[in-house]
């Protein structure tokens, strides 16, 4: 499990870093969080499992960061910052 957390944090790491503003680093997370959880129904089906749930583990806390900062960020300016 703890391969596939530190595996998960550095995919979403190394996207962020493609990220120049909040809008970019949410839509960045999202896509590779979406792919961290295409790779990681494949280790489920066909690799393994607790390397899986590391990858999703780390997918959902990252998830759950961008849509936190978009709460903040939107809370504090009072315009959604994803449109």
């Amino acid at each position: 499990m703890f391969a596939g957390l530190v595996s998960g944090i550095g995919w979403l790491l190394l996207f962020a870093l493609l990220a120049s503003d909040l809008r970019g680093l949410v839509w960045w997370l999202v896509l590779s969080g979406g792919l961290a959880w295409l790779a990681a129904l494949a280790l489920a089906q066909y690799g393994d499992r607790g390397v899986a749930v590391g990858v999703t583990f780390a997918a959902g806390a990252g998830w759950t960061l961008a849509g936190g900062l978009v709460a903040l960020y939107w809370s504090v300016t009072g315009e959604f910052p994803l449109w």
